[in-house]
């Protein structure tokens, strides 16, 4: 049986880290967890997440790796339970995140951005308790 506790990793190629890391830590506040660069044949590789968080976002770049395809249907979703402030929604734009409409329920129930890669980043006014 899973521990429903386990750490998740969620896993993303990248065409651009450091485009990426700007919006992820610079924009949403996320924290650099690890990081390997520059090792011939292989990937680069940044993994992002809140320290004490159960999840953490894996950015993979580099020539060994298949070109981001995002679908508007790729959501990473981050419950607030409370209003989405201005102020972050304006520093993802500031760190190269576009706003973006994501259809009615998201977009009655929070805000989107598009990360530089094009994947959908949800900042929900929901909790995750009464999320539908």
């Amino acid at each position: 049986m899973i521990d429903p506790t386990a750490h998740i990793r969620i896993a993303r190629p990248s065409k651009d880290l450091a485009a990426a890391e700007r919006f992820y830590v610079t924009g949403l506040g996320l924290d650099v967890l690890f990081r390997a660069s520059g090792n011939p044949g292989k990937h680069d590789l940044l993994m992002l997440g809140w320290r004490d968080a159960s999840w953490h976002l894996e950015l993979v770049g580099g020539d060994q790796v298949v070109p981001p395809q995002p679908s508007a249907e790729d959501l990473l979703v981050i419950y607030l339970a409370g209003p989405v402030d201005q102020a972050l929604v304006d520093r993802l734009v500031e760190a190269g995140g576009r706003r973006v409409s994501q259809g009615e329920y998201w977009d009655t129930w929070g805000v989107t951005l598009a990360d530089p890669d094009g994947y959908r980043l949800v900042l929900s006014t929901r909790s995750w308790s009464n999320a539908e």
